[in-house]
């Protein structure tokens, strides 16, 4: 494996050559599971960690290593492993809140070109959902691609797909049955070698399923569909970036039972778009959509143009995104005052040891 089949380009060559003159090697990361990572090199794969110094600088999570990422790291050969000592700047990066009650960012790719959001045909196929989907994937930097897998298990296919243009405004949507290898081709112009696309999507979607269909070979293990409830099982267990045959780059993803925002101010603007146009013909230039006089959304909405849950979506995801820039703001905070108390019981410790 060369990196140039993993995506090497000439801007990440010249990011990496003042690494270069000091020794380091170049590598991206395959894998990362509780801060140990898989790294491809020129010489071959490597388990790497962060170098001491990485981890003492690294003021949050999105400051670590992420599948996607290249990274500039020191390795030993004869025992095929490494050491990080950077990351490269990020071209892309696809961020969530971590699950739970803790503000704080996880990476879920990184230097990502596209990214194929997979919904299934079934039951399970939630059009709110894909709005946060699409939210966080324009956030990221990358283009969307939804793909809509199972449609031999779908009566009505032809009505859900034309639901979920409704809300994609342009953004191409793919109907794929990957078990019976029907819809597949009309993935290829986005599998281009060199490129790197993800995967996401909620847990048994088929994912798992059609990156083996596209690497010709059984190489992640697929579940079937649980009938009692139509919903698939839970397959791939973390973040993997495997190679197509055809040079493509492809980062397979654990399903999201949760899909909470991330500072997602810019990406609201690209998924509710048709909103936002709406709302520069508002009567007044501070218009909540609610009662005003004037108001272009509601009369929208009065006239059949606009569905009222797409109002109460958007509205919905710019609180949640103001509440989570709240906690954000107050963590990092507190983050940087316990980093320079970190930093001043180092400077203290050294200066006892002299």
């Amino acid at each position: 494996m060369t990196l140039v089949k993993i995506g090497l380009s000439e801007k990440i060559k010249k990011d990496f050559e003042a690494y270069g003159i000091e020794g380091f090697v170049l590598g991206r990361v395959a894998l990362e599971h509780k801060r140990m990572y898989r790294v491809y090199t020129e010489f071959g794969e490597c388990l790497c960690e962060v170098s001491g110094k990485f981890a003492f600088d690294a003021f949050s999570r999105e400051d670590f290593p992420a599948v996607g990422d290249w990274v500039a790291l020191k390795i030993r050969q004869e025992e095929k492993k490494g050491t990080i000592h950077a990351i490269l700047p990020r071209s892309s990066k696809f961020s969530r809140k971590v699950a739970g009650r803790t503000t704080e960012e996880q990476i879920v790719a990184a230097n990502v070109d596209t990214i194929f959001l997979v919904n299934s045909l079934n039951e399970d196929l939630n059009l709110r959902r894909i709005e946060r989907y699409l939210l966080l994937t324009w956030e990221s930097g990358a283009n969307p691609v939804i793909v809509l897998s199972k449609a031999d298990l779908c009566t009505d296919a032809a009505q859900k797909v034309a639901e979920v243009e409704e809300v994609s405004l342009g953004v191409p949507v793919i109907p794929i049955s990957a078990e019976m290898e029907n819809g597949l081709d009309s993935l290829q112009p986005y599998l281009q070698p060199g490129k790197t696309i993800a995967l996401l999507g909620s847990s048994g979607v088929g994912k798992s399923t059609m990156t083996n269909k596209l690497m010709g070979k059984e190489k992640l293990k697929v579940q079937t569909i649980r009938e009692a409830d139509d919903k698939g099982r839970h397959t791939t267990t973390h973040r993997e970036l495997v190679l197509l045959p055809n040079g493509c780059v492809m980062i397979d993803t654990p399903g999201m039972r949760e899909l909470q925002l991330w500072e997602s101010s810019e990406g609201i603007s690209e998924t509710f778009s048709d909103i936002e146009q709406l709302g520069d013909e508002c009567k007044f230039r501070d218009c909540q959509h609610a009662d005003e006089p004037g108001c272009a959304v509601r009369g929208a909405i009065e006239r059949g143009v606009l569905p009222a849950e797409r109002l109460n979506s958007y509205n919905k995801l710019l609180k949640e995104l103001s509440f989570i820039e709240r906690k954000a703001d107050k963590r990092a905070q507190a983050e940087e005052k316990k980093h320079w108390k970190n930093i001043s019981k180092h400077m203290k410790k050294n200066k006892k040891v002299k």
